[in-house]
């Protein structure tokens, strides 16, 4: 199986070919799941270190990210799940925060687990975040940060989410959550999650994360 750091090498090489000849290999033993959490996710985390160290340019990073949205895309083109009188997500990344993969993932994961998604995508602004919630009334809000600094901002998102009616459960995830010290953060309102694996088993067995990770922000 191809390691991580193998297939952020493809991406910054840009070589979508080599890539979905991989990544097809990885779904013959696979979940899609198993995909975003043991290949995507760490294989783009390692490209946001390249480029934190400046190992990178914004360039490599901007041609690693396209190449891993076409084989997210790619992936979730194969089928989706009939969503009928699904229950409802809204899925976005808060003002200045530009990095949508994991959005991606999150959304993916939602709709092959029968949900109806709306994707906002990144660098969405709180008042259109919160129109849009508004009119649409979704179930969950999930909200997605790569960097640490941008937490402040996610608090204040979470903030005017919780005053909706009717509620909605809010959930963040995201790099920013493996590089904070969470603990650090106790207001109540979000569900803090680590990674897809996470995730997954909320929603398909309503179970709230564990450790460190178990808390509100």
């Amino acid at each position: 199986m191809i390691h991580p750091m193998q297939l952020a090498e493809l991406f910054l090489e840009g070589n979508d070919r080599d890539a979905i000849g991989h990544i097809r290999t990885f779904l013959k033993t696979h979940s899609q799941k198993d995909l975003y959490d043991q290949l995507l996710t760490p294989a783009m985390y390692h490209v946001g270190e390249l480029w934190e160290n400046n190992e990178i340019t914004v360039a490599d990073e901007h041609l690693a990210t396209a190449i891993c949205d076409f084989v997210v895309t790619a992936v979730e083109n194969r089928g989706q799940a009939e969503v009928g009188e699904a229950r409802k997500v809204m899925v976005l990344g808060p003002e200045g925060e530009d990095h949508y993969i994991g959005l991606k993932m999150v959304s993916s994961l939602f709709r092959e687990n029968g949900w109806s998604v709306k994707y906002l995508g990144p660098n969405m602004p709180l008042s259109h975040a919160v129109e849009a919630a508004t009119r649409w009334q979704p179930d969950v809000i999930a909200l997605s940060a790569a960097l640490v600094y941008r937490l402040p901002t996610i608090k204040a998102y979470i903030k005017e989410f919780l005053t909706l009616e009717p509620l909605p459960t809010v959930v963040f995830g995201g790099r920013a959550v493996s590089k904070a010290n969470m603990a650090a953060l106790h207001e109540q309102g979000a569900i803090v999650i680590k990674d897809l694996d996470q995730l997954e088993r909320w929603l398909t067995m309503g179970e709230e994360p564990q450790d460190e990770y178990g808390i509100s922000i």
